[in-house]
């Protein structure tokens, strides 16, 4: 049986034998010429699947890189992040919102208007699901006259967005605190009549006349009523030692040396100006130093006692050097200091962002906090540079 199916072999595989180009003679091959054959068909089929599987790796890959192009793309990103919003949220009465997108992960900002208070959520984020966090704002009444401020028997008369006292006989002053003198008082007669203060800090009552006075670190004006401060470090009245930078603030001075952030791992700064650290480069290998802020400036504001709100009060921009192309996409951020939502970081254009006061600041304070900026290119983190602002806050609000 076996020998039958050998021979079929050979038969099936005579093949037709073209010798020295001149005859054609067909013939059988011998066993040893069909094994010969059998072997010249597998290195051929081999051949064939190496080049298939081949073939296929490169195709496999081509279509890796392409579906990696794709998802880069900045379309890819805006078409996805913009299928869910949120509803509009309207600002509460009384009160002003900061944010005007709805779209997930989007934040929004209330505060309220002075002698109000916030009612609910002062930040919602638009979550997936098309819903914000957190409660409506709303922004109730604060009643000027709770804390009982009259003194001597005055009784407290609700303004807009203050207070009166109304003194009994033989008691005088903003809050009852002063006995009625035989001397005609022009300061309480101005404010009475007037319904304001006279001057602008204080105002003294002398026999026959008054005068204004102003705290220690102002010097009155010309017009005999208002206050200015005194810049200390610009009229050389400080006392700050070499190595430190002199500091103006309301009604006073402070000497400065701020120091770079400590070195840790393959992270460490050097100092480039007074108020200014930049990092050193980075080992290729560490991921940790290349996220690590790439430049830490410092920064000191002055402010008065109850500024009016909102108000910007620092900004953030970066710029390419000559010769070469800028960030294509910046954030900005608050990374620190802003536990009780003071502050509020927004974009002003393309290459800004800004640093606002949204609630009223009484002095004397002082705050810290740190916002930073992030660039991009290409969708691709670049570098990171953060600011530390260092906020003054006077107990005049002038």
């Amino acid at each position: 049986m076996a020998l039958s199916f050998q021979r079929r072999c050979l038969l099936l595989l005579c093949l037709t034998v073209i010798q020295s180009g001149h005859a054609a003679v067909q013939t059988c091959m011998d066993k040893h010429q069909v094994v010969g054959v059998l072997r010249q068909m597998e290195k051929f089929l081999k051949g064939q699947e190496m080049r298939f599987t081949e073939g296929l790796r490169i195709m496999k890959s081509k279509l890796a890189t392409l579906q990696n192009s794709v998802s880069k793309l900045p379309q890819a990103d805006q078409s996805a992040a913009s299928t869910t919003s949120c509803p509009s949220l309207e600002a509460p009465a009384h009160g002003t919102k900061f944010g005007s997108k709805y779209l997930v992960g989007h934040e929004v900002h209330f505060t309220c208007s002075q002698g109000h208070h916030l009612v609910g959520t002062p930040t919602r984020v638009c979550r997936d699901n098309g819903t914000w966090t957190g409660t409506s704002a709303t922004c109730k009444d604060i009643s000027e006259c709770a804390s009982n401020p009259c003194q001597n028997g005055g009784t407290c008369v609700e303004v807009v967005n203050q207070y009166k006292c109304t003194c009994p006989q033989n008691w005088s002053g903003s809050h009852c605190q002063h006995q009625t003198q035989t001397d005609v008082n022009e300061c309480e007669v101005y404010r009475l009549d007037q319904g304001g203060k006279l001057c602008v800090h204080e105002c003294v009552n002398v026999p026959g006349s008054y005068h204004c006075s102003c705290p220690s670190g102002y010097k009155l004006l010309p017009d005999g009523r208002s206050c200015e401060d005194v810049d200390e470090c610009l009229s050389q009245q400080h006392n700050c030692s070499r190595g430190t930078t002199c500091i103006n603030t309301g009604g006073g001075f402070q000497c400065v040396n701020p120091e770079c952030p400590r070195s840790h791992g393959n992270i460490s700064y050097v100092k480039t100006s007074p108020f200014q650290c930049e990092r050193n480069p980075c080992p290729m290998d560490s991921r940790s130093c290349h996220v690590a802020p790439k430049t830490v400036s410092f920064h000191y504001l002055s402010l008065p006692s109850n500024l009016q709100t909102p108000a910007t009060l620092f900004r953030m921009a970066t710029a390419a050097a000559p010769g070469r192309t800028g960030p294509d996409s910046l954030r900005f951020g608050i990374v620190g200091g802003n536990s009780r939502g003071i502050f509020v970081m927004q974009r002003s254009d393309r290459q800004t962002g800004e640093l606002i006061l949204v609630q009223q600041l009484r002095g004397p304070q002082e705050i810290n906090i740190d916002v930073d900026m992030s660039e991009y290119s290409d969708r691709t983190f670049q570098a990171k540079h953060v600011a530390r602002v260092h906020i003054l806050v006077s107990p005049y609000n002038f």
